[in-house]
């Protein structure tokens, strides 16, 4: 294992000496502009110590945006191809776990699920599938130079309460709030209200050479665990 800072080019450039391929997950900084210099430090410590290949985790629509959640990876994707680096671009959506969450049983036991998408699609994929197609594109050589746009496949939040009373053996009814949750929570409801989450892409289930985690294991994994505050959960 070898150290290795975003905020300390130096120790990049150590941890990737003798790197033949190089994972860059995007920082998790919420500042664009130290996020980008953080990532093109570690461009540049790729490139000086002689990685062969970089396979990043950008954002969908990257490609064409430079706004809100897109502006680093936009900055980010236009810094490696100035780089000259051989590099693979893995596009993500938002994670499932965004919506998909313990916070459910909450749901469960009131009988309600509220929400204020408007019923449109969501495209979110699971932590765990996105991270298993970026390791086979990593370790593939078939897919150097190539961008790939990762979605899930589309559910909404109607289908999710059929799920949890299917799951649950107990009626979970929708209902639909007139404003936004606070928060953050509130503005990732806004995004899929105006149909920002509906593009859809072959490119997960082919990376995966399977279908990717369907809203029905989602819930079924998520009901399994204890509900957070409860006796097993602690």
């Amino acid at each position: 294992m070898r150290h290795g800072d975003y905020d300390a080019p130096d120790t990049l450039r150590t941890a990737f000496e003798n790197a033949d391929r190089l994972l860059l997950i995007s920082s998790p900084e919420l500042d664009p502009a130290r996020r980008i210099r953080q990532h093109r430090s570690a461009i540049e410590a790729a490139r000086d110590a002689g990685v062969d290949a970089v396979v990043y985790t950008s954002f969908l629509d990257a490609d064409i945006r430079a706004e809100g959640v897109t502006e680093a990876h936009h900055a980010t994707e236009r810094a490696l191809r100035a780089s000259g680096l051989p590099h693979t671009l893995v596009r993500h959506p938002f994670y499932s776990e965004a919506f998909l969450n313990p916070g459910l049983h909450a749901a469960v036991l009131s009988g309600a699920l509220d929400d204020a998408t408007g019923g449109r699609g969501i495209n979110t994929a699971s932590r765990s599938d996105l991270a298993e197609a970026a390791a086979r594109v990593l370790t593939e050589d078939a897919h150097l130079g190539r961008a790939y746009d990762f979605t899930g496949t589309l559910w909404t939040y109607p289908q999710l309460a059929q799920v949890l009373t299917r799951r649950c053996g107990r009626t979970v009814v929708h209902r639909v709030r007139d404003r936004p949750a606070p928060g953050a929570q509130g503005w990732l409801e806004e995004q899929v209200r105006r149909g920002a989450l509906e593009r859809q892409t072959n490119d997960l289930p082919r990376i995966l050479g399977r279908l990717p985690t369907t809203l029905d294991e989602a819930v079924t994994k998520i009901l399994a665990r204890p509900a957070p505050g409860s006796d097993a959960a602690e």
